[in-house]
């Protein structure tokens, strides 16, 4: 009876696991997301005309990207959108991005998450417990390498679900069409081309084509790419703004955050062959910089990095680039004045304020430690679940010698990275530190109180 009730409970998370099971989804390791200032400002540009179009608040929205080269994003959690990597790598032009976001934004504006929910809720209990039995089957099935195991599962899910299962996925895919209406509105509020949505749709169906050609429309979460686009082709060309072109400033910052990316993200090989030395353009420089200062190769990365910082001395995330570099090369005493150059440029960004903490503890100078304290103290008004805000900062304690308060932010850390084995060890010690009913004691108790809950 108690194994039951755990499938019944758990019945919700099934069916969600069932829309991912032709998807090459690692949920073990989980996604590996990526935070930077200047790719999250580059996309804050992006969606702010369209978030306005669509009557969102731009302040409540937040963009995560995620290491993936595929062409993907999706909305969860409410108000957040997350990209992959690839769509912006192997997008030509800011407005494809654009085009993504508005379509994402329009799964916003219209409350679909909720709405998909509800509608999951509605499915009987007899199909949920069906899903999970042909789910058990199908991952027994591939763990056992036993290939007619794993279609018996399936077949156990689609006869448990039958019309459920059609019914529920049409209503998702009719969302879709909604979301791609409500696109082409909100672009065309802003006085912007929908050709970069379509040109990105197309680039979908032809490398979906093998896949989808015979496949059943009616197990497919998304419309068939060839019926989305020719769907959407005549009122993207019907559009005033069908031909409009990005701002060319916005497309060089487009070209520096996919230069950056490469750098950071591909080998050096990679980088150098894709941004051969011949390049001489801010992309192709700010590319190699990166590749150079990753490989350990700082003498000839800072001259490089030098020419981005004289060219555009007032882009802060040249100079955080000089500092970074210093940083991870050992020298950070060096990355001072750069990164003070950035933050002075760019104020209140988070990211920055992190980097100038991680930056003064790495002097490794106690003089250091109360700055970096003030400053992670700024960075924690915008970025509270940040979990590098309280793993420096329980660098900066322990180096003022304050082993508490250094435990207390380990705990801290612990917990929001999900170590809860250690976050109860160091929450515990801090109890014994500090007096019962202590600001910094009942920290440490809610920290207990949540773990226990998980």
């Amino acid at each position: 009876m108690r194994s039951f009730r755990k499938i019944l409970s758990t019945s919700v998370s099934a069916a969600l696991l069932l829309l991912c099971v032709n998807m090459q989804v690692h949920a073990a390791d989980g996604p590996n997301l990526i935070r930077d200032a200047e790719i999250e400002g580059l996309m804050r540009l992006y969606s702010r005309p369209i978030f306005k179009a669509a009557g969102i608040n731009p302040d409540a929205v937040k963009v995560y990207l995620i290491a993936d080269p595929r062409i993907n994003a999706f909305v969860a959690g409410g108000q957040r959108i997350f990209i992959n990597t690839g769509l912006i790598t192997r997008s030509d032009t800011p407005n494809q991005v654009i085009g993504v976001l508005a379509h994402e934004s329009g799964h916003i504006a219209g409350g679909h998450l909720a709405k998909m929910n509800s509608a999951m809720a509605q499915a009987s209990t007899e199909q949920l417990v069906g899903m999970l039995v042909g789910v058990a089957a199908m991952v027994g099935g591939v763990a056992a390498g036993n290939g007619d195991a794993a279609k018996a599962g399936q077949g156990v899910i689609m006869g448990a679900q039958g019309l459920g299962q059609r019914s529920f996925l049409s209503y998702q895919r009719g969302m879709e069409s909604t979301a791609d209406e409500s696109a082409l509105k909100y672009l065309a509020a802003s006085g912007q081309s929908a050709k970069g949505m379509l040109t990105l749709f197309n680039i979908l169906a032809n490398e979906s084509l093998a896949s989808t050609s015979r496949a059943d429309p009616y197990l497919f979460s998304h419309p068939m790419p060839l019926d989305r686009i020719r769907t959407l082709e005549a009122k993207v060309k019907a559009s005033p703004f069908v031909d409009k072109l990005d701002d060319p400033a916005l497309v060089l910052r487009h070209k520096l955050a996919q230069a950056k990316l490469s750098g950071f993200m591909d080998s050096a090989q990679t980088v150098f062959q894709r941004y051969p030395t011949s390049d001489k353009s801010l992309p192709a420089r700010y590319a190699r910089g990166i590749a150079m200062f990753r490989r350990g190769d700082i003498k000839n990365a800072i001259p490089v990095i030098d020419t981005l910082t004289a060219e555009l001395p007032q882009d802060p995330y040249f100079w955080e680039l000089k500092a970074q570099a210093y940083l991870e090369n050992s020298r950070a005493e060096q990355g001072l004045p750069s990164i003070r150059k950035a933050r002075a440029l760019l104020p209140n960004n988070a990211l920055l304020m992190v980097l100038e903490a991680q930056i003064l503890l790495g002097t490794e100078n106690s003089s250091h430690a109360d700055e970096a304290l003030n400053v992670l103290r700024l960075a924690k008004k915008t970025e509270r679940d940040m979990p590098s805000i309280y793993k420096y900062q329980g660098q900066a304690y322990a180096l003022k010698k304050d082993l508490p308060r250094a435990e207390l932010s380990t705990a801290k850390f612990a917990w929001l990275t999900g170590d809860k084995k250690l976050a109860i060890e160091k929450a515990t010690a801090v109890q014994n530190y500090f007096k019962h009913g202590t600001p910094e004691w009942l920290e440490a108790n809610d920290i207990l109180t949540f773990t226990s809950k998980k």
